[in-house]
This record gives structure tokens, C-alpha cells and sequence, in this order.
């Protein structure tokens, strides 16, 4: 039971364990902003943010040098990527919420006959008969707690990705479209907060009432907090961050619509 809870719990503040962790990550990688190089030292500096500063650069010289393009084009390629993973997530979690409604009223019993019992025999005896109940049923604990891969996975790479656009300095001293990638930008600002307010509520699309409720108050959370920080940055990462936004709105109005429908 207490996988379950943790479980839902993740799911209920998905959002902010990410941001947590992001933050965690970049205080790990230090304040360093300085230019990317061949020399420059640290495991996630040479391994991450020094191939995407050369990566960005490589895209720009295809574009006649511009760096606005080419970190548009980068953005939805990473996305591109990381989208078969959210893809498997969505498909597991939606056939183990499946078999979970099946088999709760019989885990429900089990629990119940064990109530008020913490004896370790008693405990032991529980784990046993709701494993035999999970191999009745073809259920998998552990596959739902998977639901964290893509989480995993994305972190590292966003992450080196901020990075090399941070440290690669050719970008700042561009323009695109309307804006200068290297100065605060209030109209692309406020498109940045309206996407990922939009995202947001993409995402409690086809949730219960009750899942809805719990996570309404990320739907403002979220933009308020991309917008405070992209107050404090140059427009290159509100930008990248729109674009990144707006994929994953249309790859949640997907999944939602050919996945969670079947």
C-alpha cells in the first residue's frame, strides 16, 4: 500500500519533483556561465554541455548562422526523441491503472483481514497474499513505478541543453524574429507564461474531478514560475522553453487522444 501511495503522490507533483530536481542538478553543476570549450573540466561540462555548444553551433552554420533556428530545431528534435519514451509510459500506466481497478477490492480485503495487525509474521503474511493477487492478475508493481523513466531520462538533457545555450556566448549576440537573443524579452515572456499555462491545462484534460483538483494549483504554479525566472534571463530561454511548451502540448493532446482512449 505504501508503493501505491508513493506512487500517486509522484503523479500528483510530477511537475514540481522536476523542477526540484532541476534546480538540484543545476546547483550541482555550480553558477559556472562561462564559454563552453574543449578544455573546459567537470564529467556533465564535457559529456553534456560541451556536445550540444558544438551540436548548436554545427545547426547554426547550416542555417546561415543562425542560432535562433537552429535552437528551435534542437529543441523539437529532443523532444522527438524523449517522445517514445512518454509514449510507453502512457500505454503502462494506463494498463496498470487498468488491472489495478480489478484487482483493488480484492486488495482491499487483504489489507482490511490485516488491519491493526504489525506483528512482522502478519506483515509478511500480507506481502505474500498480495503478491500471490498481483501474479493472478498479471500485475506489476514496478512497472508503474516506471512511470519516472522519461523523468529520468529528460532531466540530464534539458539540462546540458540550458547549459550549452548559457554558455555558448555567439548566441546573445544575435537577433530572431522580433527579439534579441540575448536581452529580456516582455512579449516572448508572456507567450512563455500563456504556453505553459495552456500545457498546464492540456494536462488535466480526461482527468477524475478529483485528480483535477489536486493539480489545479500546479496549472498556476507552473507559468508563474517560468515567468518569474525568464524575467532574469535572455530571451533565448523563454524561447526555447515555448517551443519545448508547445510540443508537449500537442504530444499530451496526442497521447491523450490515441493512447488513453483505446
Amino acid at each position: 500500500m505504501e508503493g501505491n501511495i508513493l506512487l500517486t503522490t509522484f503523479k500528483k507533483y510530477r511537475l514540481l519533483i522536476l523542477v526540484l530536481l532541476s534546480l538540484f542538478v543545476l546547483g550541482g553543476c555550480g553558477d559556472n556561465i562561462t564559454p563552453i570549450d574543449s578544455s573546459s573540466t567537470g564529467f556533465f561540462a564535457h559529456y553534456f554541455v560541451y556536445p550540444f555548444s558544438l551540436l548548436i553551433k554545427k545547426v547554426a552554420f547550416g542555417f546561415q548562422g543562425s542560432y535562433g533556428v537552429a535552437i528551435v530545431l534542437i529543441t523539437i528534435s529532443i523532444r522527438f526523441v524523449l517522445l517514445p519514451f512518454f509514449i510507453r509510459q502512457s500505454k503502462n500506466s494506463k494498463e496498470s491503472q487498468g488491472k489495478m481497478a480489478i484487482i483493488k477490492p480484492e486488495m482491499d480485503l487483504i489489507q482490511e483481514k490485516y488491519n491493526g495487525k504489525k506483528s512482522r509474521e502478519d506483515q509478511l503474511s500480507m506481502q505474500i497474499e498480495l503478491s500471490d493477487l498481483y501474479k493472478k492478475h498479471d500485475f506489476n508493481p514496478v512497472k508503474m513505478a516506471a512511470g519516472c523513466l522519461p523523468l529520468i531520462i529528460q532531466t540530464p538533457i534539458l539540462i546540458g541543453f540550458y547549459y550549452a545555450i548559457m554558455r555558448t556566448p555567439e548566441i546573445a549576440e544575435q537577433s530572431f524574429l522580433w527579439f534579441h537573443l540575448g536581452e529580456t524579452d516582455i512579449l516572448l515572456i508572456t507567450l512563455t507564461v500563456i504556453m505553459y499555462y495552456i500545457q498546464a491545462r492540456v494536462g488535466l484534460i480526461g482527468l477524475e474531478k478529483t485528480q483535477r483538483k489536486q493539480m489545479a494549483l500546479m496549472s498556476l504554479i507552473s507559468p508563474i514560475m517560468i515567468g518569474i525566472i525568464s524575467l532574469n534571463v535572455p530571451a533565448v530561454l523563454p524561447m526555447y522553453w515555448t517551443v519545448g511548451g508547445l510540443f508537449l502540448i500537442v504530444q499530451t493532446l496526442i497521447i491523450k487522444k490515441y493512447v488513453h482512449k483505446r
